[in-house]
């Protein structure tokens, strides 16, 4: 926090025509912020960065929070996948590239709901590894989380450069919706809303839904309740195998509209039914079902190029 203070102070006097918000920032992210914004309007565009990244030791903090309490895999994999999640390529705006999910404008966004807990919870890693950027840190949790959760390795590469401000933001909506209103619907946002939109094609659809193994819906957040599968610290085929095999039924609740295996303890969402009944995507629903090594392929793939989404001279750095 000091270091971000004395930049901003030095910065100021120079930034001429910057608006400054009249309230105090008060946490070490909004110094930040603030420092970024006035450093952006500096007449030779300086920025604020921090020198030396450790990423091998952000990696090990990661490992060792989700050593701690194995619970953080799902939310860690959530924050990467909307962190990156929000590309579009014909506008080359969104993706993981500015670390933009950092910001209360984008946290603020539907499909983000829950996730400024995890955000907050991640102050402190950057703190003590400034030199490695917000966006890296929430990309290098998913590939941490995957590993955590017996996945496979994920080949991630570091470089991307903090958005300084909020401007870069995209609109709410680019996320996927666990329900449209009709399954016709819902397979048509998925498709043209969503996945096509960032450049994914049918079979990489199937294939990053397979995360759904980790984690679970808490109501608080999305609406949702309950693990899609009985162990949701473990990544592997259970999750098509099961969506494939047990009988689900609506779920008679106050909540939104979900479904429920025959104990009642495990649950999917309109989106993972969506899943069975388009004929394209249940074809792939039942080849990683018989194959984990291929849906191990596939998922690396496929979740490589998410977090690499909007990101442009990223570089391998041995972690």
């Amino acid at each position: 926090m000091v270091r971000a203070r004395s930049i901003l102070v030095l910065a100021l006097p120079l930034a001429s025509g910057l608006q400054v918000s009249p309230q105090a920032p008060k946490t070490r992210r909004e110094w930040l912020q603030l420092a970024g914004a006035a450093s952006a309007a500096l007449p030779f565009a300086g920025r604020v960065e921090a020198a030396g990244a450790d990423y091998a030791g952000a990696k090990e903090a990661l490992k060792a929070m989700v050593a701690e309490d194995p619970n953080l895999i799902g939310t860690f994999l959530r924050l990467a996948w909307h962190s990156s999640g929000t590309y579009d390529t014909m506008t080359k705006t969104g993706g993981s590239g500015g670390g933009t999910i950092r910001f209360k404008e984008e946290l603020a966004h539907g499909g983000n709901a829950g996730l400024s807990g995890m955000v907050d919870k991640l102050e402190p890693l950057h703190a003590k590894f400034p030199g490695v950027s917000y966006a890296d840190i929430y990309t290098l949790g998913g590939k941490v989380a995957i590993e955590a959760a017996q996945g496979p390795t994920i080949p991630w590469k570091a470089g991307r450069v903090d958005a300084l401000t909020p401007d870069a933001v995209t609109p709410d909506g680019r996320l996927p919706a666990a329900d449209k209103g009709s399954p016709d619907k819902t397979i048509a946002a998925l498709r043209m809303d969503v996945f096509y939109r960032m450049g994914f094609n049918d079979q990489e659809i199937v294939a990053l839904s397979g995360a759904h193994a980790l984690g679970r819906c808490h109501p608080e957040a999305s609406g949702y309740s309950g693990p899609w599968t009985p162990t949701p610290t473990i990544l592997n085929n259970g999750y098509y195998n099961l969506l494939l095999s047990l009988p689900w039924t609506l779920k008679e609740w106050d909540g939104p509209m979900q479904f429920e295996d025959p104990s009642g303890k495990l649950m999917m969402l309109p989106s993972d039914m969506a899943l069975l009944q388009d004929k394209k995507f249940r074809g792939y629903v039942k080849m990683y079902a018989k194959d984990n090594d291929l849906f191990f392929k596939d998922f690396t793939a496929a979740f490589t190029k998410l977090e690499e989404l909007g990101t442009k001279n990223l570089k391998s750095v041995g972690v």
